[in-house]
């Protein structure tokens, strides 16, 4: 998160609102260890078998809404951005460097990949290459999201009272109940895939109104209350799945599109984050606990990104063992499923270390600093909205086909555009 007037951010530590580091933090390990449980695994004479343990247990899927905490993340996203931002900078050459932090680590991913499913695809065949880069890239939606999100920040900061604040917040969540109708009457995911957007922009508001001290913690108690009341009787209806993440059995999935009961989880959850700020940020100054947190916010994307790989080499190394974590109704299930917590701890914290300088070591040109102003400015920051969007379809995709092949080529193209028109560059 990039440094903070003290003189107009009261509360801060060294510039930094570490309250904000502590929710990215606490929202990355929640992520990590609730896929690591999620995850059923095996390798029978079929070969590799994959569930999903809400799928097998429904009845736990009110536990998602407390384990669903992507919107801790666009939150301080969108506080670390207002933070950021200074009236009259370039639009486009802003968020171009901040995706220029983002994207380093995912070029390295993306290789990664690319690389290894060609071994793949050599050793075992075309078949067992597609089925693992279908998987290998699902997380990416979240960055693509994050990119377009961001986007609005600046504008963003243009909200001056509370009251504007609650109208926009208000205008989302109606126009995300207004898109799941129209999701119900057509009957198709894509219908209402423009709540990626609204939803994930609710939590970027309450972040950005956060930074610029719009909500009073009571206030935000308040909302809370109210949205998490929202998001019970919507639930009490059926009109809405409960799980808030993807299970594999649900009719209408509450995220993949977003619907408004996530809306509503976003708006309880971000507004909780405000209640409890001034405490959090109090113990993060603790000498200790600071060393943590910043530590772990230096390689959050290397976390995101890499835990997936460290939970499969875990889930797999135990049932060499004979240990698997599969059948929700075997006798010893759940000491299994804590075990390989504890492996992938371990296997997640090796990666961390090998992986993590990759994150802060810059790339030739593409960390060149972007110094482009008017219609170039625009147009880099354009082209990192349709990076944003390709790397969505290539999440969903994957890396099979020529579809999903298709679309990464269109995110490294329209990245690749963006830092051409950002400045400067060697080439020219």
């Amino acid at each position: 998160m990039p440094d903070v007037d003290t003189r107009t951010i009261p509360d801060t530590v060294r510039g930094r609102d570490r309250s904000v580091d502590v929710a990215r933090l606490s929202a990355l390990v929640v992520v990590m260890f609730g896929h690591c449980a999620l995850l059923l695994a095996t390798i029978d004479s079929a070969g590799v078998r994959i569930g999903n343990l809400l799928g097998a247990l429904p009845a736990i899927a009110p536990v998602t809404w407390v384990v669903q905490v992507m919107p801790l993340f666009f939150l301080a996203g969108g506080a670390a951005g207002a933070y950021g931002w200074h009236s009259g900078a370039p639009w486009g050459s802003w968020l171009f460097t901040r995706a220029q932090r983002l994207c380093r680590p995912v070029f390295w991913y993306l290789a990664a990949w690319v690389v290894g499913l060609l071994a793949v695809r050599l050793l075992l065949g075309e078949e067992s290459a597609d089925a693992l880069g279908r998987e290998s890239v699902a997380l990416l939606w979240f960055l693509g999201v994050y990119l377009i999100a961001l986007a609005f920040v600046p504008v963003l900061t243009r909200l001056r009272t509370g009251r504007a604040v609650a109208v926009l917040l208000t205008g989302l969540l109606a126009t995300a109940w207004a898109v799941d109708e129209l999701r119900s009457a057509v009957g198709t995911p894509e219908s209402g895939v423009v709540n990626f957007l609204v939803v994930w922009l609710i939590p970027v508001v309450i972040g950005v109104a956060y930074a610029r001290r719009l909500i009073h913690p009571l206030a935000a108690l308040g909302v809370a209350v109210t949205a998490l009341a929202a998001q019970c009787a919507l639930a009490v209806t059926g009109a809405y799945e409960v799980a808030l993440v993807v299970t594999g059995a649900e009719h209408m999935s509450n995220v993949s599109p977003p619907t408004l009961l996530l809306g509503l989880h976003c708006t309880w959850m971000s507004c909780a984050f405000v209640v409890v700020a001034g405490p959090v940020r109090r113990w993060a100054a603790r000498p200790r606990v600071w060393h943590v947190v910043a530590t772990g916010n230096g390689g959050a994307m290397t976390l995101y990104l890499w835990h997936i790989p460290a939970i499969a080499v875990a889930a797999f190394t135990l049932h060499a063992l004979g240990l698997d974590a599969y059948d929700v109704d075997a006798p010893h299930f759940w000491p299994l499923l804590a075990l390989r917590a504890v492996v992938f701890a371990g296997v997640m914290a090796a990666l961390f270390r090998l992986l993590v300088p990759l994150e802060h070591r810059p790339l030739p040109w593409w960390d060149d600093k972007a110094t482009a102003t008017g219609a170039r400015s625009v147009l880099a920051g354009v082209l990192i909205c349709v990076a944003g969007v390709a790397l969505v379809l290539t999440a969903k995709q994957g890396l099979a086909g020529a579809a999903g092949w298709t679309a990464l080529g269109g995110f490294l193209t329209a990245a690749a555009a963006a830092r051409i028109s950002a400045g400067p560059s060697r080439w020219r």
